[in-house]
């Protein structure tokens, strides 16, 4: 069996060190790069099906990667960084990354964030004709949403959120591009429009809306759907 290949770009021998064995004992084969022009060049020759991505490059910065990956491929980009601000977040999500880790971080994190990525590589915008998740089934077809045998009664925007947030299970969708896809652009910088929506929408969908599991806050970036049974 074919194992998935992983490009780490990374220009940290430590990282590199501590990667390639660990991810190589959790079932993939390991590929390198150490700039950013090594990382082009091994996505378009090498074609690894996931690339681990560092910001901080010697050659360009780490964004710069992203947005030349995504003028050609798809392939699923999980940042790795140590840069925290919420701003480098939203810059990397929102030009194609597809999740951001923060150095230091457990290698059993890193592994869940990579196979959630691979799960939806390649899937289009269509999702499953019905999705469960901690008890609550979304049946898009019909427009409806139920726990157990109750119908639990949304809006239409809330089910349009619902239903974003679920097209992007497991991977973090930021504050603009929920307000874009759900409300225009127009609205993009209306966070306070958000969080109410977010809040209404939990008190009907979570079993403990002050302990969320469904959609889950990723703190100054945005939201998180948790992915499907």
């Amino acid at each position: 069996m074919t194992l998935p290949r992983i490009l780490v770009v990374d220009d940290e021998p430590q990282i590199q060190r501590f990667l390639k064995p660990s991810l190589t004992a959790a079932g993939y084969e390991v590929i390198e790069a150490l700039t950013g022009a090594e990382a082009l060049k091994a996505v378009a020759t090498r074609a690894p099906d996931l690339v681990i991505l560092d910001l901080g490059l010697p050659d360009m910065d780490g964004k710069e990667v992203i947005a030349g990956l995504r003028g050609w491929s798809d392939i699923p980009i999980v940042i790795l960084s140590a840069r925290d601000r919420e701003s480098e977040k939203i810059a990397a999500l929102d030009l194609g990354a597809d999740d951001y880790v923060e150095k230091p971080f457990g290698i059993g994190e890193l592994t869940a964030r990579i196979r959630t990525a691979l799960r939806h590589r390649g899937r289009s915008e269509a999702i499953p004709s019905v999705i469960e998740v901690d008890g609550l089934t979304i049946d898009p077809i019909r427009r409806l949403v139920t726990r157990g045998d109750e119908t639990v009664h949304l809006t239409p925007k809330e089910y349009d959120l619902l239903l974003h947030l679920a097209r992007h299970a497991g991977r973090v969708v930021t504050h603009r591009a929920l307000l874009g896809s759900v409300w225009g652009p127009a609205h993009g910088d209306d966070l306070h429009y958000l969080r109410v929506f977010i809040g209404q929408l939990r008190q009907k969908i979570e079993r403990d809306p002050t302990q969320p599991r469904i959609v889950r806050t990723e703190p100054g970036v945005g939201y998180r759907m948790a992915d499907q049974e």
